[in-house]
């Protein structure tokens, strides 16, 4: 009874688990070859296993059952979310740091709450905003330095913004296209239009030199597979299923979780010290969580 009652909030946390393991093993891959090659070649591998995946599903491969408003919001929702977001996101990494950025990121379920009740008529009760804004608070915590410096490059945060937006506008325009379609197929449409969207600014940079170069580098190419496995493939299909089963706030706000459950494995990976007012912010982000199941 529990697991039918909560399935969009179970799949929000686990999706972001997965989205954990697909930021470490990026990250891993962009360190080495940069965050341009990594993006294209995801979204490629993620279009090929999302296909595979229909194939034996559905019957097909691509989603030719999609409806022309299928197409065009989840289209619109893969420009702005895979492509867009994404490179204002890695952007304020170089300019502001990711520390900096992941705590502009972390305002993206209440932006996307806001958008939800404005766009899609979601009224969220008293439990569900206390929820949220808990969970965005423990997030706020952990992800925080020492002293937070307000000084930082306009630029950066502007380019920080842009990703917490794209990542909030993404997933309300993903549930305004999807309706009861397929979750799987769903995310094929928005990999191929981020796909073809960052194959255009890759052609129009004159990079697919250094793509081609990543590809035939085995190392990179299996932090990639893995990270494209836990992103794009399982971890997107499962944060539009869960917009499908529950508010999008609720949602966004339980897939914020990802700083949290990354700092125990990038501690062990990358020998990093895990500090007190980190471990404080994840039991508050994670006491938070626990209000959307009572």
């Amino acid at each position: 009874m529990f697991f039918q009652t909560h399935t969009g909030e179970i799949a929000s946390l686990l999706t972001a688990i997965c989205w954990m393991l697909s930021a470490i093993y990026f990250e891993k891959a962009g360190r080495r070859v940069g965050s341009l090659s990594v993006n294209i070649i995801r979204l490629f591998l993620g279009i090929l296993f999302l296909g595979v995946t229909t194939l034996f599903t559905r019957g097909m491969f691509f989603p030719t059952d999609a409806t022309t408003y299928n197409w065009l919001w989840l289209g619109l929702s893969g420009v702005i979310g895979f492509f867009l977001g994404d490179l204002f996101l890695f952007k304020s990494y170089i300019i502001i740091g990711s520390r900096t950025s992941q705590l502009v990121m972390s305002l993206a379920p209440m932006v996307t709450a806001v958008i939800g009740w404005f766009f899609l008529n979601e009224i969220l009760d008293l439990k569900s905003i206390l929820g949220i804004l808990v969970s965005v608070s423990g997030i706020m915590i952990a992800v925080a330095g020492k002293r937070l410096r307000l000084n930082v490059p306009l630029r950066g945060f502007l380019y920080a913004m842009g990703g917490m937006l794209g990542q909030a506008v993404g997933l309300i325009l993903s549930k305004k296209g999807m309706g009861d379609y397929d979750a799987v197929a769903a995310t094929q449409i928005r990999a191929i239009f981020g796909f073809v969207s960052f194959a255009l600014l890759v052609t129009f940079l004159k990079r697919w030199r250094r793509v081609l170069r990543t590809s035939s580098d085995g190392t990179v190419m299996k932090a990639i597979t893995v990270g494209t496995i836990f992103g794009p493939f399982i971890g997107v299909a499962l944060s539009l299923y869960a917009v499908q089963h529950t508010e999008t706030g609720i949602a966004s706000s339980l897939m914020a979780l990802t700083p949290i459950f990354i700092i125990l494995p990038t501690a062990i990976m990358f020998k990093e010290k895990i500090t007190a007012q980190q471990v404080i912010g994840a039991v508050i982000s994670i006491a938070g969580a626990t209000i959307f199941f009572l």
